[in-house]
């Protein structure tokens, strides 16, 4: 993320208030943050969206203090916290973590999203589950990492989805693909065997992506980023 950390919140606060209006949350479930250099801005934990201010907004330093914003953050202070310090992906820029029906309920029925459609590509693969364990606990954390191996997104048992971008537009679109993803996985399994795409297609796919779209533009930067 760019930008002094009262501009960030304003942006973090308005992607929490985008997945309220798209359904992928309910009441206040969920969160989202941004990095911000060696700070990150995280909503807080228990408080409507649309009752929020982004001053209201908690800034935390990568050790999880609170340095800033007016309120307590996240009880998923640790997902967060151990997304952003795994050395062994990219460098992460922003986190969506949703509460989506249709990702929420594959995630109680199998152990991964397998290749039911390109899109996929943009999370890195076929999607993982992580093993379920009590929200907001270091455990939580740990399996969502784990999942996150080699992804830029995953589903997190009988709870909800995961994703990761260079910026907040990259990782709200992660995990909105997933969640469609989820949905016609759903759809075809209920009416038998989904057909998987061939061995290899996903890397056909994310080839392909880091040339989509218009060339110069902070969408298709943070695609080639994140291919």
């Amino acid at each position: 993320m760019t930008g002094p950390p009262d501009d960030v919140r304003t942006q973090v606060l308005a992607t929490a208030r985008r997945m309220l209006r798209d359904g992928l949350v309910v009441a206040t479930s969920g969160n989202v943050s941004a990095r911000v250099g060696d700070q990150i801005v995280v909503t807080p934990t228990g408080v409507p969206y649309d009752a929020l201010t982004p001053e209201d907004l908690p800034i935390l330093t990568l050790d999880g203090e609170q340095v800033g914003g007016r309120m307590a953050p996240t009880s998923e202070v640790p997902l967060h916290l151990g997304l952003y310090a795994d050395a062994d992906r990219e460098p992460v820029g922003a986190i969506v973590h949703t509460h989506a029906t249709y990702a929420t309920a594959v995630s109680t029925l199998t152990r991964e999203v397998p290749a039911v459609h390109y899109v996929l590509a943009l999370c890195g693969g076929s999607v993982r589950v992580a093993d379920y364990a009590t929200y907001g606990t270091d455990a939580l954390a740990e399996n969502v990492r784990r999942a996150m191996t080699g992804r830029t997104a995953a589903l997190m048992a009988n709870h909800g989805s995961i994703a990761v971008g260079g910026d907040l537009a990259g990782a709200y679109e992660r995990v909105t693909q997933l969640e469609w993803a989820c949905r016609v996985y759903l759809i075809a399994a209920a009416a038998g065997t989904p057909a998987l795409l061939p061995d290899g297609e996903l890397d056909a796919a994310a080839a392909k992506f880091a040339t989509y779209g218009q060339p110069g533009t902070a969408h298709d930067d943070e695609r080639k980023r994140q291919s």
